[in-house]
Formats: C-alpha cells, structure tokens, sequence
C-alpha cells in the first residue's frame, strides 16, 4: 500500500519503511536475545534514556504545523535529513519501566494502597504530560490506555478506576478551556456534523470515507485507485492509510487488514498467557495498549467514528520511528514467549 501512495509522491515511502523494519528487526533480535528480565534490571537507564529523548524535543526538535491550526514539536533531526520521533521509542521504554514498577509492587503487596496508586499516576503522567506539551495528544492518549491495560491486568481494583473517571468528568470543564488548543475543540464540535465544514475540518474524513466506499467490495485493484494516485485524502500514507486500503483492495482487503492485527493481538494474548512470570505477562500487555489503542484510534477516526488525533494504524502506517519501535516492542513479547513455561518445559508451543 505504501508502494501505491509513493506512486503520486516525491516521498518513497515504502523504501523508508522498508528500511525501518530492517533496523527495527535487528534491534527486535538484540532485544529477544537480551530478554525482558534483563532488561527491566536496568529500568533507570531505560526511564532516564527515555526522559532525556522527550525532554530533547524541546531544544533541538523540529515542528511540524498545519493550516487547522497543528503545532507539534515532536520529532528530532538526524544526520541525512533523517527525523525521529523519540514518543515512540518511549512508548517501547514505558512498557520496561511500568511493567517494572507494577511487578515491584505486586511482589510487596502493596500494589493497591493509594500511596502507590498515586505514585503509578505520577509515572504515567510524566510521559502524557510531556507529550502533549509537544503538541503530541495523540501519543499522550496512547501512554493513557498502556497505563490503564497495564493496570487492570496487575490487579488494581476497579475502585481506583472509577475515581480516576469521576476525577476526569470533574475536569472536563477545566481541560475544554485551558488544555485543548482551538484546533482540537474544532475537531470535536465538527465530528459532530463533518458536512457543517466540509472544506475544513471535516474535509479529511469525508475525503477519507469517499475513498473507503469507492472501493465497494474488491476495491479498484493494487496501484489502480485513482483517488490514490492523486492524493484526494490528506496524508493517506500515514494517519490514512486505511483509506487507500480500502479504495484499491474494498471491503475484502480492509478486513484482511483487520484480521491480521487481530491474529497479532491474539497471538500476544496467548503468550501472556503462558508467561512464567508475573512481569513478562505485563509486558505482553503493555505493547497490546499501544496496538489495540492505535488500532481502534485509527480506524474510528478513519471512518468517522472519532475526532481526528493523529494516531497512525500499527505497522500498516508510514512512520520511520513508528515501525522500529513497534518491532523492538515485538522483541520484548518474543522473549517473554521464549522464557515461558511451556517451552522451558519442552513442550509443544
């Protein structure tokens, strides 16, 4: 798909995707062959790595603005005109870290006192706070869901989550007038009625849902979709890429699409399954927050469902830094499946 919205671009996005996945396999093998348990033993330079990359943006990162009103200061320039966005590898080193802190707790039995409750929160929150400052609210969402699936399937009692929803419903007022900039209340009141603005606003997604029912159900054939060609829907090689799945593959290859991400998550679940420590089974969840959240994300807001936030949809998605990191997520998952008790066990797997 990459390949086919290259066509019509001065951008190859395929050759740099391909790239990344070469880079982001390698370090996956590196990870899987260092395994998660050794990794978390130095979850401090983990967490300070990840600080000082966020914290980077600040001072050497470089924006990226839209005419709706997008500032976002999230990626860092690397030799060769190359960009990388450090959220996504944090993404990766939150999973280290938390997972860390959770089983830590877990292990005193102290996983539900609200001291420590308030101390998760405050891990949680570094990562979210940081990047919406860099004007990164679709990745602060993201950090959210790992923290919330992270925790659920600790143990935290469900007492805490229902405070934690009354404590943002309480905000709502606070957040519509002082956090969210102009630009995202427009996205929200707008998702309400996307032909109130069809030209601005609600252009991309009605752009977007032209090109998905275009398609019908075998789609106008790979590298055949005209709408594609011409680059009808804005950024159709990263926040919309299902868009151009759906124009030239239809129905058929947008569930294809689907199911192979759900074989994926099924895959993972099964494997925190058979975890043979308490950690290894966090982990495995905490890389399914970023896949199922990015997942139900994207596609919402693909389809109109959702108010956009730029949320690229996991390994289908232009992204350099996306791409690696999610397969330096994979290696993490590999080796909780290497060390878990069926096959220390020699048995079938």
């Amino acid at each position: 798909m990459l390949f086919s919205v290259s066509k019509n671009s001065s951008l190859n996005y395929f050759k740099t995707h391909l790239a990344s996945i070469v880079v982001g396999y390698l370090g996956s093998y590196f990870v899987t062959k260092i395994g998660y348990s050794k990794i978390s033993k130095v979850w401090y330079i983990v967490a300070f790595v990840s600080l000082a990359l966020m914290l980077s943006t600040f001072f050497i990162g470089v924006s990226v603005t839209g005419s709706s009103g997008v500032d976002a200061k999230a990626w860092v320039k690397l030799p060769g005109n190359i960009t990388f966005q450090p959220s996504e590898f944090v993404k990766i080193g939150f999973i280290v870290t938390f997972s860390k802190h959770l089983d830590s707790l877990k292990s005193r039995e102290k996983l539900n006192k609200l001291k420590h409750i308030l101390l998760l929160c405050l891990h949680a929150g570094v990562p979210m706070a940081l990047s919406h400052l860099q004007g990164d609210d679709g990745a602060t969402i993201i950090f959210f869901f790992m923290f919330l699936m992270m925790c659920y399937i600790a143990g935290v009692k469900l007492r805490y989550f229902l405070v934690l929803l009354l404590v943002m419903l309480i905000s709502l007022p606070y957040l519509w007038n002082n956090v969210l900039a102009d630009y995202q209340k427009q996205r929200l009141v707008c998702q309400m009625n996307l032909e109130a603005d069809p030209l601005g606003m609600g252009f991309q997604q009605l752009q977007g849902k032209i090109s998905i029912g275009s398609g019908r159900i075998f789609g106008s054939g790979l590298f055949k979709g005209e709408r594609v060609a011409t680059g009808s829907v804005p950024i159709q090689h990263s926040d919309f890429i299902f868009s151009a799945i759906g124009e030239e593959l239809g129905f058929i290859g947008c569930v294809f699409a689907i199911v192979l991400l759900l074989l994926l998550i099924l895959r993972i679940v099964k494997i925190s399954g058979f975890s043979s420590e308490f950690a290894g089974s966090i982990v495995c969840f905490g890389f399914l927050g970023i896949i199922i959240s990015q997942m139900i994300f994207n596609l919402g807001m693909c389809l109109s469902l959702l108010p956009v936030m730029g949320v690229t949809l996991p390994f289908f998605s232009a992204g350099g830094s996306s791409v690696a990191c999610l397969y330096l997520g994979l290696g993490l998952v590999q080796s909780v499946c290497m060390n878990s008790k069926i096959l220390r066990n020699k048995n079938a797997y």
